[in-house]
């Protein structure tokens, strides 16, 4: 490509990996780009959903620690071979968005409006399924991604990509010129190091656990719990258990939790963990107070990026799972520009975001929107990094909102064909703005709310009192 001005770009068969709602989002613009021949998605599970598609059981599978992404990724659940095979989710039983429903939901399908204002996880499952109808016939389903191997041949990337069909086994090969990865998300726990950690979970394997393998309290019932790390899935687990487990239930965090968060989860918070003790099943704070005989620990320490079918990839996509190396703008490798990534950022609305994205892409690989040269993009990953650090891929507030609407007015501006992307308005742009607030109100109301309004929000009084 050098850094002689924009790419012309050929591309005209494109491999998908993944139909969750990004994956989807991703098809339905490059088949409205009316510009390629082949799109092809891929999804290793029997439906479309990703982590929205709940299995009522967890993972089997767990490394404590887990600190690299180069773990293999969890098998399916144990299936009989005439079944479709499942991959566990990391979903629990009793979930609803932390979004606002008009903010959750795609340009081209409103969520039904008899919904609650946080929709649950059937309801979004059950919108997924049906804003993917249109696309359907473009997907492989039980159909798992086992690498991608890039050629460049005169100049031009070509990606070999193998898969396996889980219902037969029978692996076949083809090339594509250009790839979207919207996987490697929730594969891959993380559970930090500490002291005697591995010797803890040696001689009590039952007590450490990830979020990823928590469904229901009921098994929790009259245990000692610690649950480690205070975001959304923490504290959701937190106000989930605490009815039913041992009192306190203690919340372990590096940095401290609101006061009304802290009220929510019902728990007792303590620093982070210094030590496991294994004779006395036991645990050492950093302020050396210790808990003897406990009986669950729930790590909700979030994930690494892993992507094990790009592995080949030179130099190496990720290091520590912590961000994805080599890319403009979170979306587009630099030295491959044909290889993208969605919804790597973090702390945004993930569907009107991916809807940004691939209308983006879309229109680049169609040539009608070009890219910066390749040391203007290295420039802009450099800085990023430098003012980022070890949160590379984490957004500001409102760095969605910014995002989403810089795109819609880019493209607006080009006069491109192509679906149009999403446009948020000011009211939207409050909704973004004091969802926290609603979202546990919410919760505190007993998950019963279907406006904001219910919940004591009104964007003009809220309007004028913030001006």
């Amino acid at each position: 490509m050098g850094s002689q001005g924009p790419r012309s770009f050929n591309v005209r068969n494109i491999a998908v990996v993944g139909a969750g709602p990004c994956g989807l989002a991703a098809a339905k613009y490059l088949l409205a780009q009316n510009a390629f021949q082949k799109i092809d998605v891929f999804e290793q599970q029997s439906e479309v959903g990703g982590v929205w598609n709940y299995s009522p059981k967890p993972s089997e599978t767990l490394h404590v620690p887990q600190v690299s992404p180069d773990c293999s990724p969890d098998p399916p659940l144990p299936f009989q071979g005439d079944e479709a095979p499942v991959f566990p989710s990391p979903m629990y039983d009793i979930l609803h968005t932390n979004i606002p429903r008009a903010l959750m939901q795609y340009t081209d399908l409103p969520l039904r409006e008899d919904s609650l204002i946080f929709p649950s996880r059937e309801d979004i499952q059950e919108y997924v399924v049906e804003y993917a109808k249109e696309i359907r016939h473009l997907i492989q389903f039980s159909t798992q991604v086992k690498d991608v191997r890039l050629r460049v041949v005169d100049g031009k990337d070509q990606w070999d990509v193998d898969t396996v069909c889980l219902l037969s086994g029978k692996m076949t090969s083809a090339t594509y010129d250009a790839v979207v990865v919207v996987s490697g998300h929730y594969t891959a726990v993380y559970i930090p190091e500490a002291k005697g950690i591995w010797e803890f979970h040696k001689a009590h394997p039952e007590v450490i656990n990830h979020s990823k393998q928590y469904r229901t309290p009921a098994p929790l019932t009259d245990k000692k719990v610690v649950i480690v790390g205070n975001a959304a899935s923490g504290l959701d687990i937190a106000a989930q258990i605490c009815p039913v487990c041992k009192k306190p239930l203690l919340l372990s965090v590096q940095s401290p939790t609101t006061q009304t968060n802290l009220e929510y989860s019902g728990a007792e918070e303590v620093p982070v963990i210094e030590e496991f003790l294994v004779a006395e099943r036991a645990i050492r704070f950093q302020d050396g107070r210790i808990e003897k005989d406990i009986d669950a620990v729930i790590y909700a320490t979030g994930y690494l990026f892993a992507f094990p079918f790009l592995r080949s990839l030179k130099p190496p996509l990720v290091t520590d799972g912590r961000r994805v190396h080599g890319l403009y703008k979170h979306l587009f490798h630099i030295d491959h520009p044909t290889l993208v990534f969605t919804r790597l950022p973090i702390k945004v609305v993930p569907f009107p975001l991916s809807e940004s994205q691939a209308a983006v892409f879309s229109r680049t690989w169609a040539n009608l929107l070009p890219l910066p040269s390749v040391e203007e993009m290295r420039n802009w990953e450099e800085g990023e990094a430098e003012r980022r650090g070890a949160k590379f891929h984490v957004w500001p507030e409102g760095g969605d909102a910014e995002y989403i609407n810089s795109v819609h007015d880019q493209i607006s501006r080009s006069g491109t064909p192509g679906k149009e992307p999403p446009h948020w308005s000011p009211e939207l742009v409050w909704q973004r703005q004091i969802y926290a607030r609603a979202k546990l109100k919410f919760e505190l109301d007993g998950r019963r709310a279907r406006t904001l309004e219910e919940l004591g929000f009104q964007y003009l009084r809220d309007r004028e009192v913030d001006s």
